[in-house]
């Protein structure tokens, strides 16, 4: 089964304030060590998919780049980076190969550059077509940098572009959020992500809500209700413009949904490289169940050799993620396959919750389906959790 992989890259040109990835601002002293690191984890893949007890094919159908922004990265660094991966796996023709690029990183060079790179998708962290929005939490770039790059990036032939956008910004009201939505669909990109803002503890914007400071906009944040009532606007505008919901935070127009992501949702067989990297491989001791392994998520560890971490997934743990990752689309997941890959009891284990859930209006179920209802998808979190068992909760 074809992989697909996924390169970290950490660096940003400045860290927004809601965000606690292990991604921030470096020094550029550090990105070739960086860049030598990755790619000698690339050649080293096979060995340490066996190492790791895990089944290794290396025929890939889809390359994801993703930061931080990987577009400031010297252009030599990340053709690096595709020339590494290309001359140790078999990237099939046709492969979706998507960049995470934010908006101003595009110069006609770096465009250039991920045209021979193969690069056929571009995902542009917008988070909002209103400029005051953008910057209070630490962006750099204007909705005028936006609207050019997408038409620089069609203009070179790159038409699969997706963008980002971020509901309960500081500042954003429903009329500001209303102007984003009509911007992203007068765009005319085919693909739209849609998160609800999670302000984390650890992150700038997180600890000055819980200070009750002023300096990044923390008292400016919608209330939860009103970044619902947003992201209930979002599904309602996009479904009527033709790009239709497929997952909790993810929409398209028909045939341009992300192949990449839905590999993590149906737990298709993916390989990550660079600081915080997750892979799931097919287990090679035992059919039927999977390995997964992290990288270490400091960048100094990862740089200096640091091996990666191994997280056996038993076929408890599989289960348990086939109904939370299956959830998470809007097809929702087909209980007969489920007993077919894990037996009639599998099934049964989970008949109390999927009522439950039912009849309070979280699930719906035709026939052999369940689904979140729009609800649902506004509580999803809860609804996974009653899926996992108390032992993986804790």
């Amino acid at each position: 089964m074809s992989l697909g992989l996924y390169i970290s890259v950490p660096f940003c040109r400045t860290k927004c304030t809601y965000c606690n990835f292990r991604s921030d601002v470096f020094s550029r002293a550090v990105f070739e060590r960086y860049v030598e690191r990755v790619a000698a984890d690339i050649n080293r893949g096979g060995k340490t998919a066996e190492q790791m007890g895990g089944v290794l094919e290396f025929s890939a159908d889809s390359i994801f780049v993703g930061g931080g922004t990987p577009t400031i990265l010297d252009i030599n660094q990340l053709e690096r980076l595709f020339v590494t991966i290309s001359q140790k796996f078999a990237v099939e023709r046709g492969a979706e190969i998507t960049v995470e690029c934010a908006p101003g990183t595009m110069s006609p060079a770096m465009i250039e550059a991920l045209q021979r790179c193969g690069v056929n998708r571009v995902s542009l962290g917008v988070q909002s077509f209103v400029d005051i929005e953008a910057a209070s939490v630490g962006r750099l770039h204007q909705r005028a940098t936006v609207v050019e790059d997408i038409a620089h990036l069609r203009a070179a032939g790159i038409e699969n572009i997706n963008t980002d956008l971020i509901a309960g910004l500081p500042h954003q009201t429903a009329e500001s959020w209303d102007f984003s939505i009509a911007e992203v669909v007068a765009t005319g990109v085919p693909h739209v992500s849609v998160y609800m803002l999670e302000v984390d503890d650890d992150s700038r914007l997180g600890r000055e809500l819980t200070a009750g400071g002023t300096r990044y906009h923390a008292h400016f944040v919608p209330d939860d209700e009103l970044t619902a009532d947003f992201y209930e606007t979002a599904c309602e505008r996009l479904e009527s413009a033709g790009v239709c919901q497929y997952e909790i935070s993810n929409f398209a127009r028909p045939g341009q949904e992300s192949r990449h992501n839905l590999k993590y949702w149906t737990r298709l067989p993916y390989l990550g490289f660079g600081i915080d990297a997750h892979s799931m491989l097919p287990c090679a001791a035992k059919r039927g169940e999977a390995v997964r392994f992290s990288s270490p998520d400091l960048l100094e560890e990862y740089v200096a050799g640091a091996p990666p971490k191994k997280i056996p997934v038993s076929t408890q743990a599989a289960l348990e993620e086939t109904f939370f990752l299956g959830l998470r689309l809007n097809h929702g997941v087909d209980l007969e396959k489920v007993s077919a890959e894990f037996g009639e009891s599998a099934t049964e284990s989970h008949s109390g919750t999927i009522s439950e859930c039912v009849e309070a209006g979280l699930l719906e179920r035709d026939g052999d389906v369940i689904r979140l209802t729009p609800r649902g998808r506004l509580l999803s979190n809860e609804v996974f959790e009653r899926f996992l068992t108390a032992e993986r909760i804790g």
